[in-house]
């Protein structure tokens, strides 16, 4: 089966050796995606101190800056926002953001509804509150 690496030139670069995108067949399959931007350091939502220990976030704008950089990504590879299947959603703080969380993704994803499933982590690689991993078709 083929296997085609895709990126996006809207969304930001990743931390590791891995693409935004993996092709197979008809399915699209995405790697985490954070909140930051394309070609900036900066975490939208979150303030860190000298040490880049977290002093605060916005949970509510770092959701919608990972929603963006997800149809970037999308749309850049092939797919659309309509052809999520499913999400998995990483949380650092399930107490204090499930609830905002949860009421922008029905704004984003109420149409979709694709399958979803979100956990609570005690960190992710960089800090940030939020990381979506995605699967889609190609049509």
């Amino acid at each position: 089966m083929d296997k085609e690496l895709l990126n996006s030139p809207r969304a930001p670069l990743a931390v590791g050796q891995y693409p935004h995108a993996r092709r197979v067949g008809n399915l699209l399959f995405l790697s985490g995606v954070g909140p930051r931007k394309r070609d900036s350091k900066e975490i939208p939502g979150v303030t860190l101190d000298e040490n880049g220990k977290i002093l605060s976030y916005d949970i509510e704008v770092q959701c919608r800056a990972v929603f963006d950089n997800i149809r970037y990504i999308l749309e850049d590879c092939g797919s659309s926002w309509e052809n999520m299947v499913d999400v998995t959603v990483f949380l650092t703080n399930m107490k204090d953001d499930f609830k905002t969380y949860n009421r922008l993704y029905a704004e984003y994803f109420g149409e979709v509804q694709p399958c979803r499933t979100t956990v609570e982590i005690n960190c992710l690689p960089t800090p940030i509150a939020i990381e979506l991993k995605v699967m889609a078709t190609i049509v």
